[in-house]
């Protein structure tokens, strides 16, 4: 790793990047196991979904090689030009003829023999945005509604934009990384409050207002009313659940991946999860993912103790992000909340939410080096030299 970039290899966190290394695999093992019979099924090859995975694993990792040896100032420069990025990629996906539909949904184009969900990246990009925005109104997020109701403003545009593909559970992801985000830069409290108020009553409204998300919200909340309609899927999830008891079935054992239990290696791969190992391996599991948000926050806390804003608002950011999709993954597979179509992070197939989350973790790493390397953030240098010519 070169010495310009500001870090060097002696600075990469090995126990980090073993923790990510270690869910990766898990989720290439649980790929395969939930798959193995979809695919020899329906495609002839029963590894054609692992295949597909790793290719996404190999452009995660030349995304994630950039990242690491590019500093994070550079991404905090870029700003603007990303969230223009988001937005252009968003609306391009709702161009006719460019956006590919899958079941009802247009979130899709297609990259390079990838099917990219616009959504992945742009969430990104809009992340990297707010929290350069962040840190250029640190001081006036305390004391001004106008300079959080600015970015907000921003994201009722990115909003509209997801809903109209339609992607609900993208949407709730991304307001709430916002949210966050705008908090921890110093957001007030009554102003935090009233956003959130404002947000889930817009998003409370909108469910109400659409027959198919209204279908979801009562077939979650009792999906034995129609469990062979639209309580289908959250029922053959519980049963593969509870099928699991302590211990587990053992891997490659589940039965409800047996053409029982939909989307099996996508959304519901936690459920196969649960039956093949059961109560312990999913608290293992979930284990993981908390140690990788509490590593994350500390990240965080790190860079910010060192007056690296920007990327304490990052990390940050990828933490909630991290967090969050994983809490709502496996709630909707537990029954415990509606059913959102959101990815397990690292586990659950998808190419598109794969290659950014590995990019995302690979950002998280690099902003890991600095700190550790004492890499000082441009601004403050900046700030430094100012203050001397003052004197």
């Amino acid at each position: 790793m070169s010495s310009r970039s500001g870090v060097r290899l002696s600075d990469v966190n090995w126990s980090l990047l073993a923790l990510m290394i270690v869910l990766l695999g898990i989720g290439l093992v649980m790929l395969t196991s939930a798959s193995i019979s979809i695919a020899e099924n329906s495609m002839g090859r029963p590894f054609y979904y692992l295949v597909q995975q790793l290719v996404a694993v190999a452009a995660g990792l030349v995304c994630a090689f950039v990242v690491i040896n590019t500093p994070t100032d550079y991404w905090e420069k870029l700003g603007p030009f990303l969230l223009l990025a988001a937005l252009f990629l968003l609306a391009l996906v709702l161009v006719p003829g460019i956006g590919r539909e899958v079941n009802g949904a247009t979130r899709w184009i297609s990259v390079g023999g990838i099917n990219l969900q616009v959504s992945e990246p742009a969430r990104l990009m809009v992340l990297m945005y707010m929290s350069g925005y962040a840190v250029r109104h640190r001081n006036s997020l305390h004391t001004s509604f106008i300079e959080v109701a600015k970015p907000m403003s921003l994201m009722a545009l990115v909003c509209a934009l997801l809903l109209a593909e339609p992607d609900f559970g993208a949407t709730f992801v991304m307001l709430t990384i916002v949210l966050a985000v705008l908090f921890v830069a110093g957001a007030p409290w009554r102003y935090f409050i009233g956003m959130c108020v404002l947000v889930v009553c817009g998003l409370v409204a909108l469910a109400l207002a659409s027959p198919y998300r209204f279908q979801r919200i009562t077939g979650f909340t009792d999906p034995f009313a129609d469990p062979y309609g639209s309580g289908f899927q959250l029922v053959q999830s519980l049963i593969a659940i509870g099928s699991g008891e302590w211990l587990g079935a053992g891997l490659g054992n589940s039965v409800q991946k047996l053409f029982f239990l939909p989307e099996a290696h996508t959304d519901f791969v936690f459920a196969v999860f649960a039956e093949e190992f059961g109560v312990l391996g999913t608290v293992v599991l979930i284990g993981l993912f908390a140690l990788l948000v509490w590593r994350a926050v500390q990240i965080a806390n790190d860079a910010a103790a060192r007056d690296r804003y920007y990327q304490a608002y990052l990390a940050f950011g990828i933490a909630i992000w991290q967090g969050v999709q994983v809490f709502i993954n496996i709630g909707v597979n537990m029954g415990v909340l509606p059913t959102k179509g959101l990815t397990l992070p690292l586990i659950s197939y998808g190419r598109s939410s794969l290659i950014i989350t590995i990019a995302a973790l690979a950002l998280l790493l690099r902003i890991d080096m600095e700190n550790r390397a004492g890499v000082k953030p441009q601004r403050a240098r900046t700030g430094k030299a100012n203050r001397r010519r003052a004197k």
